[in-house]
C-alpha cells in the first residue's frame, strides 16, 4: 500500500510506493518540490523528517553532516516512505521560486500534429530535468536558430518536454523543425519564463481560453490542474481561425468523456480576418451567466488576447482572476 507524505509548510500532500523514491513520487504528482542532479550527487533535494520513517534504496555520494542527521534531514532522490510521514521541504509556487537553467536535450520523436503544427518531443538528461511550473515557456536553440514556445505538457513528467511548433516561413527554428530536425539531435533548452501559471490555491472553477495553438500552454495548465487533484471544474473552449486549428482535439474529447469535471467546447471561425474573441465570449455567455466566478486563463495571439482580456474586465472578471498568454 502506499504512504501518504504531507510536504510542511505548503501542506501538499503526495502518495509513495515502496519502489519509488520521495522525490520521484512528488514528482509525478506535479508538486515543484526542489531538486537538482536526482541521483544522490548535489544535495539539492535535502528535506527533514518532521514525523514518520523513511527507508534508504538509492545510492548517493553527497554526505549529510552528523548536525543534518540528528535533525533528521534525507536526500528526498535516495529515500522512500516507510510509514505515513511529514517533511519539510520548499515546493515551488510562484515563477520567482524557480531559477534559471540551460539543458541540452535530445529529439526523441517529431510528429506532425496537422501539416502546419507538428509535435515535438525533447528528452532531458536524467541527472538535469528541467523545473518549471505549467503553461511556462522555454527559448529553444538549435546553433544560431532560436524560438520561444510554450511547454505542452506537464511538470509531472519534467524529462519528457512536448512543444507544439508552427510552420512560421521566417522562424528559423520552425524551419529547422520542419525541413530537417531527426530524432537523437541536440536542442539547448533556456528557461523556464513567464507567469502564466496556476495560482497557488485555486479557489474556483477554471476557464480556459484557447485560439489556435495557444491550446499548448493551456494543455499544460490542464494536465498539471488534474494531477494536483486541484481543479473543481475545468472548461475549455478553443476556438480555430485556421484549417487544422483543433489539432489535438481528440485529446480533449477523451478527457472530456473520462473526467466528470472537465467540459470542452469546440468553435471555428476560418473566415475571420483576424482571430477575436467574440465568439468565444458568445458562448460562454451562453453557457454560464457569470463569468465572475471563475479564474480565466487565455492563450493564443496577441489580437485575441488582447480583446479577450478587455471584454473580461468589461465583465466584471478582476484582474486578480485574470491570467494570458501570447502564442
Amino acid at each position: 500500500m502506499p504512504n501518504k507524505v504531507l510536504i510542511l509548510p505548503s501542506r501538499d500532500d503526495f502518495e509513495v510506493n515502496a519502489s519509488d523514491t520521495l522525490l520521484e513520487a512528488a514528482l509525478r504528482a506535479g508538486l515543484a518540490i526542489n531538486y537538482g542532479c536526482s541521483n544522490g550527487n548535489c544535495g539539492l533535494c535535502k528535506a527533514r523528517i518532521v514525523s514518520g520513517t523513511a527507508v534508504k534504496i538509492r545510492h548517493q555520494d553527497y554526505v549529510l553532516s552528523d548536525a543534518e542527521k540528528n535533525q533528521g534531514y534525507l536526500l528526498l532522490c535516495s529515500h522512500t516512505a516507510a510509514s505515513a510521514m511529514e517533511i519539510e521541504a520548499e515546493v515551488a509556487n510562484r515563477p520567482a521560486d524557480i531559477q534559471f537553467q540551460e539543458i541540452q536535450a535530445r529529439v526523441k520523436t517529431i510528429q506532425p500534429l496537422t501539416d502546419k503544427v507538428w509535435l515535438l518531443h525533447l528528452q532531458t538528461p536524467r541527472t538535469n530535468r528541467l523545473r518549471f511550473l505549467a503553461g511556462q515557456s522555454v527559448a529553444l536553440g538549435i546553433d544560431d536558430d532560436s524560438g520561444s514556445y510554450a511547454i505542452a505538457s506537464c511538470p509531472c513528467d519534467d524529462r519528457n518536454l512536448q512543444f507544439h511548433i508552427r510552420d512560421i516561413p521566417d522562424n528559423p527554428f520552425a524551419q529547422r523543425v520542419f525541413h530537417g530536425l531527426r530524432a537523437g539531435e541536440t536542442v539547448n533548452v533556456y528557461g523556464p519564463a513567464g507567469e502564466f501559471v496556476l495560482r497557488p490555491t485555486p479557489s474556483r472553477p477554471l476557464l480556459m481560453l484557447a485560439c489556435n495553438s495557444g491550446f499548448a500552454p493551456i494543455k499544460s495548465l490542464v494536465e498539471h490542474a488534474f494531477s494536483l487533484d486541484i481543479a473543481e471544474d475545468v472548461h475549455l473552449y478553443w476556438l480555430a481561425t485556421v484549417k487544422g486549428g483543433h489539432y489535438m482535439a481528440n485529446w480533449c474529447r477523451s478527457w472530456s468523456d473520462a473526467l466528470d469535471n472537465f467540459h470542452y467546447h469546440e468553435l471555428s471561425a476560418e473566415s475571420l480576418q483576424a482571430p477575436n474573441p467574440d465568439l468565444v465570449l458568445a458562448q460562454i455567455s451562453r453557457d454560464h451567466l457569470d463569468m465572475t466566478q471563475f479564474d480565466v486563463y487565455v492563450s493564443g495571439p496577441a489580437s485575441f488576447v488582447s480583446q479577450a482580456r478587455a471584454a473580461l474586465l468589461q465583465r466584471g472578471v478582476a484582474p486578480s482572476q485574470l491570467a494570458t498568454a501570447i502564442n
